[in-house]
């Protein structure tokens, strides 16, 4: 199964039409049975030091970073999708597109839930080369690339009512999720550099972790 990028659904939509905020809906119902919050709130803060930032890659309606500030974390927001009503007033949220932010510079930790997998391997050397200059730490939850995973959505998703934009979004975007080393890989994230952890769950959730090396 070849990595394959289809448009999703959701960036045609503007951010409060129906469908839109019935996908949020099914986002939020998926991350929770997949675990992937969780997964963030365990696995960076062992990385971070005091006083660092971290910034959240399309961090949509800004639940996984407002999570993550509960746990004490300083995390800033960057999506092209406006400002979140409930995001803290202290902490900041660009609107911007990934590939064109120019301050990633001022941020120790970069990470992104279900984000990655949107981006074609150019787009991705071009972005780790500029996060590969000052991040410490890049982290990631993305499909897993597996005809079972669509199977599976496809199968289950109805049943918790999932819309057509869900099921179709689902479907490409498991296409073009992540395998083994492929993410670091296309990242361009030197071995000799970079320690980076990767594993793959039961459920077709695909989780890495770079550090870089002292």
């Amino acid at each position: 199964m070849q990595r394959t990028l289809q448009p999703e659904l959701l960036d045609s939509l503007p951010p409060h039409h129906p469908d839109a905020l019935h996908n949020r809906r099914d986002l939020r119902l998926t991350n929770r049975i997949i675990g992937s919050h969780r997964w963030f709130e365990r696995a960076l803060p062992p990385w971070l030091r005091s006083g660092d930032l971290a910034l959240e890659l399309g961090a949509g309606t800004g639940e996984l970073g407002l999570q993550l500030a509960r746990a004490g974390l300083a995390v800033d927001g960057l999506d092209l999708w406006p400002r979140p009503d409930e995001w803290p007033p202290a902490r900041a949220w660009h609107v911007a597109d990934l590939r064109d932010f120019a301050d990633y510079d001022r941020y120790a930790a970069v990470f992104g839930n279900l984000i990655f997998h949107q981006f074609s391997d150019a787009d991705l050397a071009t972005l780790g080369e500029k996060l590969a200059r000052t991040a410490r730490v890049i982290a990631a939850c993305e499909p897993a690339r597996r005809r079972f995973s669509q199977l599976l959505y496809r199968t289950f998703g109805p049943l918790f009512g999932a819309n057509h934009v869900s099921l179709h979004d689902a479907h490409v975007s498991i296409a073009a999720g992540f395998r083994g080393g492929e993410l670091p890989q296309a990242l361009g994230l030197d071995a000799a550099k970079w320690t980076v952890h990767r594993t793959t769950t039961a459920l077709g959730l695909y989780r890495m972790i770079a550090v870089r090396r002292a």
